[in-house]
């Protein structure tokens, strides 16, 4: 059994390892730079039931220890990916995750009817309620528990399929949030998605986005992400996908220490492509070294 060898509840991962949304969009891209089959799973694009062109405009700008973006959730809607992406990614030998988005409670039960005849090629579905780059729907969702619950449990009425929960770390209590997706029936939590924020161009005196604002990730979004995994892996029965600047072995391995199952990468293969390639590399000599599979660490962290 490989070192690296996770489960995120009934999801069993070769790697801790998975592409987060948005950066990835179906693998085709990715897959000419490495073996995308190394990896414990792919997260596709965010999907909603119509096509979506995005925000107008400058979508992307470069800040300090990250990126911003308002890309506005572009995609060519689920009946396109169905057709046409959902063979290919089922094809890459590695855990394949659909990131189901959208407006309206409506929404995401007509995206879930419309996916789970084909649960036989799908591990997990992963529900964006945390988008911070769109005008309405996902983040007004997951900024209040109680539709947070009441979405989780109506979807958990219409598939088997586990049920990660992806949510905004733009909450004052994030825990209130997670505890509402777990008590709606979900399998497990994803933490975090991007902080909202700003740039300026000072010789136009206007936000350098379009949409004014937008999502940032990156390193600079660790710090807060790990205090909020570890806050809820101590007050939830089900498993937590760590996500928010991991770009390396080390910071895997605090997300675990945390109290994650399994990480999400974005930014950073953004950045560098194979940055998967390395981190895994340099898991697997810090578990052989240290005698110890890595899922061994999750929730070890030791408060003051």
């Amino acid at each position: 059994m490989s070192l690296l060898n996770v489960s995120v509840g009934s999801v069993d991962l070769k790697s801790p390892l998975i592409l987060a949304s948005g950066t990835c969009n179906f693998g085709r891209e990715l897959s000419e730079y490495y073996d995308l089959s190394i990896l414990g799973g792919l997260s596709s694009k965010g999907l909603t039931i119509k096509p979506r062109a995005g925000n107008p405009g400058v979508r992307v700008a470069e800040c300090e220890a990250g990126m911003l973006n308002c890309v506005g959730l572009q995609n060519p809607g689920v009946d396109y990916f169905i057709e046409n992406d959902l063979d290919y990614m089922a094809g890459l030998d590695t855990g394949l995750i659909v990131n189901v988005a959208g407006h309206s409670h409506d929404d995401y039960t007509a995206m879930v009817r419309k996916l789970d005849p084909y649960k036989d090629k799908i591990d997990a579905l992963e529900i964006n309620l945390s988008c911070p780059n769109v005008k309405s729907g996902c983040m007004s969702i997951g900024s209040d528990p109680n539709e947070i619950k009441a979405i989780t449990s109506d979807l958990r009425s219409l598939t088997d399929l586990p049920l990660w929960i992806k949510l905004t770390p733009n909450v004052t209590d994030v825990r209130s949030c997670a505890l509402a997706a777990q008590q709606g029936g979900a399998d497990a939590v994803v933490l975090i998605n991007t902080l909202l924020g700003m740039a300026i161009d000072i010789k136009t005196r206007r936000p350098v986005l379009t949409n004014n604002t937008g999502g940032y990730s990156g390193p600079a979004i660790k710090p807060v992400a790990l205090r909020m995994v570890s806050e809820c892996y101590r007050a939830l029965d089900i498993p937590i996908i760590g996500c928010g600047g991991i770009s390396s072995a080390k910071d895997v391995i605090e997300f675990f220490i945390a109290g994650a199952s399994a990480v999400e990468i974005g930014t950073a293969s953004l950045i560098h492509p194979t940055a998967p390639v390395k981190i895994t590399e340099d898991l697997e000599e810090y578990c052989s070294i240290n005698n110890i599979e890595l899922k061994e660490l999750t929730g070890t962290l030791q408060l003051w």
